[in-house]
C-alpha cells in the first residue's frame, strides 16, 4: 500500500533534516542530488520545514555563476537545548548543548566521600542551571545521564545498589523534578559504547564488546548494531566475573574476589608498586597517569602482567558472545593505547580458537559524556523533527 501524502511528507522532511544534520547547510540543489527527490518536492520541504521554524536560511552557496548565489539552508539549532552528565563516585562533568549537539558551555564538580547526600545533590543540579543559564540555553529540551550501576530496562531507573553513593540516584529524582527536561539515565559503560561505535574506535563495527578499564571495571554488548542490556539491566557486569588469581570469589554485592580484583584501578596501583613503578598509597585515579608512564618508558615486565589480568576477562566475554573485536576503553584502556591492546590480542590469539581483533579505545573517560550527549541529542531530535 502506497504511503500516504502526509506519511510521505513527514519521510521527506525526515530524510532532509538527517542530511541538514551530518553534512551541515546545503542549497535546495544539494539537498536535491542527496535525496533523490524532484525539485518541485524538495522546494516543498524546504518552504514547509522553514515554516515551522526548524530549518532557516544560514548564507549563500557562493556558486561561481551569473545571478543570484544560491541559498544555503542549515537546521535552526537553538531550536532545542540539551544537556549531558556524566556521574561518577568523586564528582559530575556536564556540558550544554544545542540541538545539533555543539557544545556550548561544560562545567564539574567534585563530590568529596562522605559529603551530605543533599547538599552533594543540590550543588550538581544547580551547577546544571547555572550552566545552562550563563550560555543563555532557556528551558532544556533533554538532559542525558551516564551513571554507574544497573538500570532498570522497564522503567530506565537508577537502580538501588549498595557499591554507588546515596546521592547518585538522589540526583536523578532531583534532576525529574527541577527540570522541565526530559531526564534519560543510561549505564556509563553502554554510552561509553555509544560514544566509541559513533566518533571512536569501532565506526566500522556493528558488533563488538567494549571492555571498560577506569576506576571500576564493566563491559557494554552491542550486537548486530544494537545494545544489549540483558533481562535485569546486567549485562556487561564483568567486574564480578570469577577469573583465577584473585585468591576468592565475588558475591551479589561485592566485586572483590571477580574480575575488578585483577583489573581495576586499585589492583592495576598494586601492581605497579609491585615492579616499582609507583610508592604506596597512590590516589586509584592515577592508575591510567601510571599506565601511559609505562608506556611511555617501556615496562614491559609491567605491561605484559597488565595483559595476562586483561585478556582473562576478554576471553570469558569472547568465548560467550564471539563479537569479533574488543574494545580497551576507559582512562586505563586509553591509556594503554595500541602497546596494552596488541599484548591482549596476542595472548587473546593463545587461549581462544575464536578470530578476535582487539583495538584500543579512542575517547577515555570522555566517552561517557560524549554517549550522554548522543542519546539526548537522538531522543531531542525524535520530537523536535516529528511531523
Amino acid at each position: 500500500m502506497p504511503a500516504s501524502p502526509r506519511t510521505a511528507r513527514a519521510i521527506n522532511d525526515r530524510l532532509a533534516l538527517r542530511f541538514l544534520q551530518e553534512e551541515g547547510p546545503l542549497t535546495a540543489g544539494q539537498l536535491k542530488e542527496r535525496t533523490g527527490l524532484s525539485r518541485p518536492t524538495v522546494a516543498d520541504l524546504v518552504e514547509r520545514l522553514t515554516a515551522s521554524g526548524l530549518v532557516a536560511v544560514v548564507g549563500e552557496a557562493g556558486a561561481q555563476r551569473r545571478g543570484p548565489n544560491a541559498k544555503l539552508y542549515g537546521i535552526v539549532a537553538d531550536r532545542a537545548h540539551l544537556a549531558a552528565l556524566d556521574v561518577r563516585t568523586e564528582g559530575v562533568r556536564l556540558v550544554v548543548a544545542d540541538l545539533l549537539g555543539t557544545v556550548l558551555a561544560e562545567a564539574s564538580a567534585p563530590v568529596a566521600e562522605g559529603e551530605e547526600t543533599g547538599a552533594a545533590v543540590e550543588r550538581a543540579v544547580a551547577l546544571l542551571e547555572r550552566t545552562a543559564k550563563e550560555v543563555g540555553a532557556g528551558p532544556l529540551h533533554t538532559v542525558g545521564v551516564g551513571a554507574p550501576g544497573l538500570i532498570d530496562p522497564a522503567t530506565g531507573e537508577l537502580r538501588d545498589s549498595s557499591g554507588l553513593p546515596e546521592w547518585h540516584r538522589r540526583l536523578i529524582a532531583a534532576l525529574q523534578e527541577r527540570l522541565p527536561a526530559r531526564v534519560l539515565v543510561e549505564n556509563e559503560t553502554n554510552l561509553a559504547a555509544l560514544a566509541e561505535q559513533r566518533d571512536g574506535a569501532t565506526r566500522d563495527r556493528d558488533t563488538f564488546v567494549l571492555l571498560w578499564l577506569g576506576l571500576g571495571i564493566g563491559a557494554a554488548v552491542v550486537l548486530d548494531g544494537r545494545l544489549r542490556r540483558g533481562a535485569s539491566g546486567g549485562t556487561g557486569e564483568v567486574g564480578f566475573l570469577p577469573v583465577p588469581g584473585t585468591g576468592g570469589v565475588p558475591s551479589a554485592v561485592n566485586c572483590d574476589g571477580g574480575f575488578h580484583s585483577l583489573a581495576g584501578s586499585a589492583a592495576i596501583l598494586e601492581l605497579a608498586a609491585g615492579h616499582g613503578l609507583v610508592g604506596p598509597g597512590e590516589p586509584v585515579a592515577r592508575a591510567a597517569e601510571v599506565v601511559r608512564a609505562a608506556v611511555a618508558s617501556g615496562a614491559d615486565r609491567f605491561l605484559d602482567v597488565l595483559a595476562d589480568r586483561v585478556v582473562l576477562g576478554a576471553a570469558a566475554v569472547v568465548a560467550v558472545l564471539d563479537p569479533g573485536c574488543v574494545v580497551l576503553a576507559g582512562e586505563v584502556g586509553r591509556a594503554g593505547g595500541d602497546v596494552l591492546a596488541e599484548r591482549v590480542a596476542a595472548r587473546l590469539a593463545v587461549m581462544s580458537p575464536l578470530a578476535t581483533e582487539v583495538r584500543a579505545g579512542e575517547l577515555g573517560g570522555g566517552a561517557v559524556l560524549r554517549g550522554a550527549l548522543l542519546m539526548a541529542r537522538e531522543a531531542a531530535q525524535e520530537v523536535v523533527f516529528a511531523p
